[in-house]
């Protein structure tokens, strides 16, 4: 009976991990809207920042958290192109199309510079992948440059 214990603790993991994967996706949408929203509202006469440069810190923040939720939901690079993109392409409408919004450099390097928790997790999660299991050898390595036939002796 030890194997259903172990059955139903498998299905349990992996209905947690499901759920886990539920609220990713769900943060990803929700950092993704107020990204959106602090990039594209328009600006407000009279705005004033809680500190000097506080915008900076709300761009490092705008960016880090949906590209570090996307590479966290995707498990791929690409999410990190598509924000560096953004970071350009943002800054360009701001100056060109938001009334009381302007682009500035300074921003685009702030946004940048908040893609570094993704890339890092990204990094992670490679690293993470190609570590082999505790049970492979190096025999039975994909990378092995030798094949199992080459070992076997002529007959």
């Amino acid at each position: 009976m030890p194997t259903e214990r172990s059955d139903s603790a498998a299905s349990a993991g992996v209905a947690g991990a499901g759920r886990a994967r539920v609220w990713l996706w769900v943060a990803l949408l929700l950092a993704v809207v107020l990204h959106l929203y602090g990039l594209y509202r328009p600006g407000e006469p009279g705005e004033s920042e809680w500190f000097p440069q506080s915008d900076k810190v709300l761009h490092f923040l705008g960016f880090a958290a949906p590209s570090a939720l996307a590479v966290l939901v995707f498990r791929h690079w690409w999410p990190i192109v598509v924000f560096a993109a953004h970071a350009v392409v943002s800054e360009v409408a701001q100056a060109w199309w938001l009334p009381g919004r302007d682009g500035d450099l300074v921003d685009v390097l702030a946004d940048l510079s908040g893609l570094l928790p993704a890339v890092t997790i990204w990094w992670w999660l490679q690293r993470r992948g190609s570590r082999p299991s505790a049970s492979a050898t190096a025999d039975s390595s994909p990378t092995s440059r030798t094949s199992a036939a080459a070992r076997r002796p002529n007959a």
